[in-house]
């Protein structure tokens, strides 16, 4: 093991030297930084063996930490998002386990460059010490609008302090009256336990109905049974599926959404005069399919899940590479979009489905706005000022091109990208201030996460409503946000029946 000191050197002003004490002996070094570019184009060789600097983040691989980490280059909402390549993250065992802590951090260590690793790692990182990072600039610049609006907010808010009618649960009156007349969209969720096949279903009408989230588009997930969470908590792709598998899979999966609708008395939305504010009737459920894997390559298959299961969202791709195109977590094989997802995207079109390019790279969104005629959502994700490769995250031109649609954006809430709801509120104002407030949203990704979330329970939709205040928006703009944007989506896309 070795400990590194940082001390001044005599030889230049301000210049530091690390001294590493390893098996008794002092080596003198300066830990040369290097880019996550260079991980990469897998151009590290040249610094194998060497005390390296890395700036990035922390995955555990345990519950509790540990002395064996991932280091990624980016927030990530779970292991697959940073790991399905792996020249995108580092192994890491650290000096002693309160080495490291969950926030963005300058790691040092001593570079091994791997070479047919058992786990797939190509890079590690040994004893590895953490040092706070450079500062970097925040992701979120108030507006001019909202800092005149915030003004004017912090005076109102100072006026509904508890003892002047603000509930004590810190809950506004003002969000609970936006959403019992609003209808309020989580764009893409798992709840209900729907994705744990041996697990009973969980109860998703009452939160809903105490949150007031009228509606929630739940997805069943198409590559179920091909991948698999490693117990280093990365997301792989592990085999091929047999011919027909994932069709017949995707049975029991739309199956279950269903099981869940009768048991919960959920109401099933198959056109949009079925929207309804959460004041008026019971939590609606739009079907939706996280991947279209269960096709195999059959267009009348689209029809069949239209028909019989409801289905009124399709996400084209997730965790593997289909026939439909590629992902963002691994190397492209399609460059984009195929033949066969243009097809796709058509027949949608034509049925009435809203097409979900969430998970899909930068290429495949261009094609397929190329080749839809109605508004595309991208349900899940958040901006970065320049994601590195193989992430969920997205750029602001990536985004651009959602809302040059007509489409809508959903935010999610993952706690190692927002630690709180009001980093989140600030994460929504900052895609509005790139793409205008007619084309954010809501996407929760509940029970999907395998990190902490700051929006995993549909009670807390009025706290994210109050944070939207807080962050300047007016009641207008936060009930498009809050649902409006896909209603309207909704409306453009699927046939009134």
């Amino acid at each position: 093991m070795f400990c590194p000191v940082s001390i001044r050197s005599s030889g230049s002003a301000g210049a530091r030297v690390c001294l590493y004490f390893s098996g008794g002996r002092v080596i003198v070094s300066d830990p040369i930084p290097l880019a996550w570019d260079v991980l990469f184009r897998a151009a590290a060789g040249p610094w194998d063996t060497q005390v390296i600097a890395v700036v990035g983040w922390p995955i555990p691989f345990g519950e509790d930490g540990g002395d064996r980490f991932l280091i990624v280059p980016e927030p990530a909402c779970c292991g697959g998002c940073a790991t399905a390549d792996p020249f995108a993250c580092i192994e890491a065992f650290a000096a002693d386990s309160s080495a490291w802590s969950w926030h963005r951090q300058r790691f040092i260590g001593r570079l091994v460059c791997l070479d047919g690793d058992e786990s797939g790692f190509s890079y590690r990182l040994r004893d590895v010490r953490a040092v706070p990072a450079p500062e970097v600039e925040s992701p979120f610049v108030l507006t001019r609008r909202q800092l005149v609006f915030s003004a004017g907010l912090a005076l109102t808010l100072a006026a509904c302090a508890p003892e002047r009618g603000m509930p004590s649960n810190g809950r506004s009156g003002a969000a609970d009256a936006l959403l019992e007349r609003t209808v309020s969209v989580d764009i893409h969720s798992h709840a209900g336990a729907i994705l744990r096949e041996t697990s009973p279903l969980h109860p998703v009408a009452d939160p809903m109905r105490k949150g007031l989230m009228s509606t929630i588009c739940l997805a069943m997930v198409a590559d179920r049974g091909t991948t698999r969470v490693t117990t280093d908590k990365r997301i792989e792709v592990f085999r091929e599926p047999d011919a027909g598998e994932l069709y017949q899979r995707s049975r029991g999966s739309f199956g279950r959404i269903q099981q869940l609708i009768e048991s919960d008395g959920l109401r099933v939305i198959r056109a949009p005069t079925d929207l309804r504010p959460a004041g008026r009737r019971e939590p609606g459920v739009i079907v939706s399919a996280e991947g279209a894997d269960f096709l195999d390559e059959d267009l009348d298959r689209l029809d069949e899940a239209f028909l019989h299961y409801d289905l009124r969202l399709l996400q084209l791709t997730h965790y593997r590479v289909n026939s439909l195109g590629d992902i963002q977590t691994a190397p492209p094989v399609h460059g984009g979009l195929t033949a066969f997802g243009s097809d796709v995207i058509r027949r949608c079109n034509r049925l009435g489905i809203v097409v979900d390019v969430a998970h899909g790279p930068f290429d495949l969104v261009k094609r397929a706005a190329a080749v839809s005629d109605r508004p595309l959502i991208l349900s899940h994700t958040s901006l970065a000022a320049v994601p590195p490769a193989r992430s969920r995250r997205i750029s602001d031109e990536h985004a651009r091109v959602i809302a040059a649609t007509g489409g809508v954006i959903g935010i999610w809430p993952p706690m190692s990208i927002f630690p709180d709801i009001e980093a989140y509120a600030r994460g929504i104002a900052r895609m509005v201030d790139v793409v205008g407030v007619d084309h954010v949203g809501l996407g929760s990704d509940q029970l999907g996460l395998t990190v902490p979330s700051v929006f995993g329970d549909y009670e807390k939709l009025p706290d994210v409503a109050s944070a939207l205040f807080a962050v300047g928006f007016h009641a207008d703009e936060a009930a498009k946000i809050l649902g409006g944007n896909f209603v309207r989506v909704f409306g453009q896309t699927v046939r009134s029946v």
